[in-house]
């Protein structure tokens, strides 16, 4: 089934989860969009099976914490950052709930963690002011580069290629092969006092990014030549909160959710708006990404999952 306008706004909550006491703070779907996993300030790590709608297991990282959580290219192994102790990230294999290996470096928070989608390398950038660069078969880290200010980071789809959002007011492109020449191409965009950028994503095309702010609106530029496309507004952020937003895998829309619990989504090529949800979350939006291989989305506010399918009657 092709998504379209009517079929967005025809999806409905199926499932809701309360498997955490506190907020989930990331989830990530894995690559064949046959489980998702959710980490929480509860310290736990949830996996949910999406065919069957029910959590399969729980683990816990009570020493360390754990926060941005994503999958590697093996099913049952990810990586994630920690908020407790250190700043150091983990690989974990969720089969025997073992350290694999450590990633020591960072000297404050990580705020962004992509893992590549070709290879096991991943980037991580964080608010000691520095982007690093890791193989998951080292524990040293492979790059570093020293930035401005507070770095949002990811991969794009092919894996050769990552962007950098600096200060949030520039995206950097950096070759994967040579980036310690140095950015390729520097977009810079009108600095907005108001809000900071909160996440930066490729559609799953490569042409597009994606960037976040902990504002009320979020921007779409092209990802060749830095211009904005769109800039989405209309949904409610007065609290400066954490607000993921994410394409779906056609990369024709856009989704995110607000402070009051709905779900707002855009066309990207018209930068329209086609549909609000309303799943009755309690809070803010602070976790929302679509499978990328089924037709369910998942989000996720304070200590609720909600996964959201196609109404039965479509």
């Amino acid at each position: 089934m092709k998504l379209t306008d009517n079929v967005l706004r025809s999806f409905r909550v199926a499932k809701v989860f309360r498997e955490n006491s506190d907020k989930i703070n990331c989830f990530d779907f894995s690559p064949n969009g046959e489980t998702v996993i959710s980490s929480s300030d509860d310290d736990s790590i949830v996996l949910y099976d999406c065919q069957e709608g029910k959590p399969k297991r729980t683990l816990y990282s009570k020493k360390y914490g754990v926060d941005l959580i994503r999958y590697t290219h093996a099913a049952n192994t990810v990586v994630y950052s920690s908020n407790k102790i250190d700043d150091t990230i983990r690989y974990l294999s969720l089969h025997d709930n073992k350290y694999i290996r450590y990633f020591p470096g960072h000297t404050k928070r990580v705020v962004a963690l992509s893992m590549s989608p070709v290879d096991d390398t991943f980037i991580s950038g964080s608010l000691d002011k520095t982007i690093r660069l890791w193989d998951l078969r080292s524990p040293n880290c492979q790059g570093l580069m020293h930035l401005q200010g507070k770095p949002v980071c990811s991969f794009d789809p092919e894996g050769l290629i990552f962007a950098a959002g600096v200060n949030s007011e520039m995206v950097k492109l950096y070759d994967l092969r040579s980036f310690d020449k140095g950015p390729f191409a520097t977009f810079k965009m009108q600095y907005d006092r108001t809000c900071e950028w909160t996440g930066l994503k490729f559609s799953n095309d490569g042409k597009l990014i994606l960037i976040s702010t902990n504002g009320g609106f979020i921007r779409l530029i092209d990802a060749f030549k830095g211009a904005v496309m769109h800039t989405f507004g209309g949904y409610n952020n007065s609290k400066a909160v954490t607000l993921e937003a994410s394409f779906t895998p056609d990369s024709q829309f856009i989704m995110i959710g607000s402070e009051d619990g709905k779900i707002h989504v855009w066309n990207g090529e018209s930068g329209m708006k086609v549909a609000v949800l309303d799943g009755k979350h309690t809070g803010p939006i602070t976790c929302l990404q679509f499978n990328p291989k089924f037709m369910t989305f998942a989000s996720a506010c304070s200590n609720m999952v909600r996964k959201w399918a196609l109404s039965s009657s479509e």
